[in-house]
């Protein structure tokens, strides 16, 4: 008859390392689902309001527009262009690497797409000879400068997508810039809070200037969380200084 014996108990060292395989494991799954599928940022300015707000954590779509040198991480060796790349809808709001200044990461929402003809005239932006229709929505409140009075003013595009922008007032910079043709590989971004966004009505070393789809990182698609003025990593006692409202929303 053949005798069983039990196994050997587990050494601390042998434990340790199985230990140490499945972190280092489960760090790599979600480095690569970070790196290919979808990954998390910081809204850190007010150009996006009153959609995006300072504070805002939001995930972003890294397969909706295929994969480029810029949306994936340490400048990985992919061949020049996108791979199984798709362009962006007007409306989208995308995440990008600045043209001007490849390490800075902004947030803009596509205005133009190659082919399109963009001028913006008293404020007011015009896609191939038509005016985004605009309906005044009343005043509203900059959340970075409650004493700033701003129009809350919902665009439309001609697909009838909907958002909600900000005008501080006529007669600003890049309330008129002069017709352009979006070349190929291009788009026309601007940011929702009109008048305090540098996008594409301004020079690359100054804002955007036309962005080449090379650059998209990916597309927003929702806020997972948003922490009220003042919260930070460092700060413990701020971690649960949310902005309830806020979570969970899909960006428009």
């Amino acid at each position: 008859m053949t005798q069983l014996h039990d196994p050997a108990p587990p050494t601390l060292r042998s434990e340790s390392l199985d230990i140490l395989r499945t972190i280092g494991a489960g760090l790599a799954a979600a480095l690569v689902f970070q790196a290919v599928a979808f990954q998390p940022f910081t809204i850190p300015s007010a150009s996006m309001e009153p959609g995006l707000v300072t504070g805002d954590y939001l995930v972003v779509s890294k397969f909706a527009y295929g994969w480029s040198r810029a949306s994936l991480p340490l400048g990985a060796p992919l061949p020049a262009g996108r791979v199984f790349g798709r362009l962006p809808t007007r409306g989208d709001v995308v995440v990008f690497r600045r043209p001007g200044d490849p390490r800075q990461v902004w947030i803009k929402r596509v205005i133009g797409v190659p082919g399109d003809r963009i001028e913006v005239i008293g404020g007011t932006v015009v896609v191939n000879g038509r005016a985004l229709s605009r309906r005044d929505l009343g005043p509203g409140i900059d959340p970075d400068a409650p004493e700033r009075p701003v129009q809350r003013v919902e665009e439309r595009q001609p697909g009838g997508r909907t958002y909600v922008t900000f005008d501080i007032g006529s007669g600003l910079d890049g309330d008129d810039r002069p017709a352009l043709v979006v070349p190929r590989g291009d788009l026309f971004v601007m940011g929702d809070h009109r008048d305090n966004s540098l996008d594409s009505r301004w020079a690359a070393h100054v804002g955007v200037g036309l962005l080449p789809v090379t650059n998209l990182v990916g597309r927003a698609e929702v806020v997972v969380a948003s922490w009220k003025p003042g919260a930070a990593l460092y700060k413990p006692w701020t971690w649960f200084n949310l902005r309830l409202g806020r979570v969970a929303q899909r960006i428009r």
